[in-house]
């Protein structure tokens, strides 16, 4: 724990098999108190391996899409009743002993949700971000600044920390169960006044880390643009969408 705050960390996996091991060990185990491993089906031995480390699993019959894997994810952890959850990728592009700094950050209840930035550290691309992921990154966060009024750094980092009371309220159920999900949960908690705080974090796209391909990728930078128009049609009353809607379904429904 975290001062009193019971603190588990997510790891929504496919395919992770060679990293995952690595990524559980480096998790600051001193303060938090459960980790758990959701498998979207995976054609390798990632549930093997999760199991031989003793780590909690849940495995998903069939493949659901990475956004369907945090859904389990965050609906297994508020079940086991957690104060604060953190999203880690299982595939150690991020480094999982800033789970300590992040924690402390909701704990002091300054924020609400903090993301691991990789862009304020400046090493994206030293760290091996493709050059036109980099571009489109800088240029949509841009866009989703503008019209969503924030500013922050970047808005596609996977390494997130979340209060309970955050996911528990969000309209998640009405999120996509593809990549969009992680721009979705950001637009719908600026509209519903969260506080959002970055931390630096260093990345690593080394040859076992995972990323989407060139299609996935322009399938998502689309759907960033539409759910930012969502988020402005919405707040000038013209259109109403369920992934804004404060009685939408949610998790624990």
């Amino acid at each position: 724990m975290l001062a009193g705050k019971k603190i588990i960390v997510v790891m929504p996996a496919y395919n992770a098999e060679h990293t995952i091991a690595r990524t559980y060990r480096e998790i600051p185990h001193d303060i938090v108190d459960e980790v758990l491993v959701v498998d979207d089906h995976s054609s390798d031995a990632t549930a093997a391996v999760v199991r031989q480390l003793g780590i909690q699993l849940v495995v998903h019959s069939k493949n659901r899409g990475y956004g369907a894997n945090q859904k389990t994810c965050y609906q297994e952890a508020l079940r086991r009743n957690a104060d604060i959850i953190v999203m880690l990728h299982p595939d150690y592009q991020y480094p999982p002993r800033l789970i300590t700094a992040m924690g402390a950050m909701l704990v002091a209840d300054q924020f609400d949700i903090v993301l691991g930035s990789r862009i304020l550290s400046g090493s994206a691309r030293a760290g091996g971000m493709p050059l036109y992921k980099y571009i489109a990154n800088r240029y949509l966060t841009l866009f989703q600044n503008l019209l969503l009024g924030q500013k922050l750094s970047e808005y596609h980092t996977g390494y997130r920390a979340f209060t309970a009371d955050v996911l528990r309220s969000l309209p998640l159920e009405e999120n996509s169960n593809d990549f969009l999900f992680d721009n979705e949960i950001l637009a719908q908690s600026i509209h519903f006044g969260y506080r959002i705080g970055e931390i630096t974090s260093p990345a690593s796209y080394h040859a076992q880390a995972s990323s989407i391909s060139l299609l996935p990728a322009i399938r998502y930078g689309i759907g960033v643009l539409r759910t930012t128009l969502a988020f402005v049609t919405e707040r000038s009353g013209l259109v109403r969408h369920p992934i804004f809607d404060r009685g939408g379904r949610k998790l624990e429904d």
